[in-house]
């Protein structure tokens, strides 16, 4: 009973979201601790992919026979990803988008300070939407409005 709590509504796709955006940000973070280092390629995490593979999850939930919000959100595993019950782990990829530089990096700062305010506010935002949904819950628990 107390399960279904955890895995109706947006609970599942918003615990996804706040996973990516936090191991998104590790990955952002250690390319700016290494724009002085020679032979530094960055990485990043694709969010365009990962949106993309959680679309497609909760499609998949709603086109099943139960509730559309209910159950468990299937994620499939990518190259960058791997979805396990207790969380996941991911693999960042090299991001050859940018200029090569005489260094021999390609850190760009503009952008990727870019990728890292867009990135907090979207974790920003999955925490309030998850910190939301446990008010609500301790509002139901207590029994008062």
């Amino acid at each position: 009973m107390i399960s279904k709590l955890f895995t109706s509504g947006s609970m599942q796709s918003v615990e996804r979201l706040v996973q990516f955006t936090g191991a998104r940000h590790k990955v952002l973070t250690n390319n700016i601790a290494n724009f002085e280092t020679p032979f530094y390629r960055s990485r990043d995490l694709d969010p365009v992919k990962f949106q993309a593979g959680l679309r497609d999850a909760i499609d998949s939930r709603r086109r099943s026979g139960a509730s559309p919000i209910q159950g468990v959100l299937e994620m499939r595993d990518t190259r960058q990803a791997r979805f396990h019950a207790d969380g996941a782990t991911f693999q960042p990829e090299f991001d050859d988008s940018g200029i090569m530089f005489h260094d021999r990096t390609n850190a760009d700062v503009e952008r990727t300070m870019q990728h890292l305010a867009e990135n907090t506010m979207a974790h920003n935002a999955g925490i309030q939407i998850l910190k939301n949904q446990f008010d609500l819950l301790k509002t139901a628990i207590r029994g008062r409005v």
